[in-house]
């Protein structure tokens, strides 16, 4: 929970995480994975990115875009679906990231590095049928080549999420 998403009118990290499960869909789960953990199937998983199975030398790292986005890389996403309501000017070396932004004002300021302009369901301007038919197309068409506004800008980011202590040293 980023000093962004309380400025956003976000009150808890729980009113967050309600967030991302309602972008989900309806959809059963099929599971919960770590990171680096494939899916075991079809269909939805969530993914638990709190490391519990080893101590830490420096703690565990705040939580940011980056970290979130490799941790879905590192599962064995080649496209990676990012929304965003207040912006956030990111890409990744490994993979595109297609940036959906739920924020109409927020695509309107930062139309250039964003993808899809899902703000469009709030004003009336377009269906949640429609805005879900031209996300799936852009993923097609990014996982088929399309550069994504971030790729077409430059941004490579790359983070190493965890610092963990050497547990060969113990021994």
């Amino acid at each position: 929970f980023a000093p962004g998403n309380h400025d956003g009118g976000l009150t808890t990290i729980e009113e967050k995480s309600m967030g991302a499960f309602a972008k989900c869909g309806t959809r059963p789960v099929q599971g919960v994975i770590k990171v680096a953990e494939p899916p075991r199937g079809k269909g939805l998983y969530v993914l638990d990115s709190v490391p519990d199975e080893h101590p830490f030398l420096f703690g565990y790292s705040n939580p940011n875009d980056s970290e979130g986005i490799l941790d879905l890389i590192s599962c064995g996403s080649h496209v990676v679906a990012f929304t965003t309501g207040r912006g956030s000017v990111i890409g990744s070396v490994i993979s595109p990231v297609l940036k959906i932004c739920g924020n109409p004002k927020t695509y309107e300021r930062m139309s250039a590095d964003m993808d899809i302009n899902a703000g469009r369901i709030m004003t009336g301007e377009a269906s949640l049928a429609e805005v879900g038919r031209e996300i799936y197309q852009a993923i097609v068409e990014t996982a088929g080549g399309r550069p994504t506004k971030s790729e077409a800008l430059g941004h490579r980011e790359y983070f190493i999420p965890y610092k963990v202590q050497d547990l060969c040293a113990e021994r």
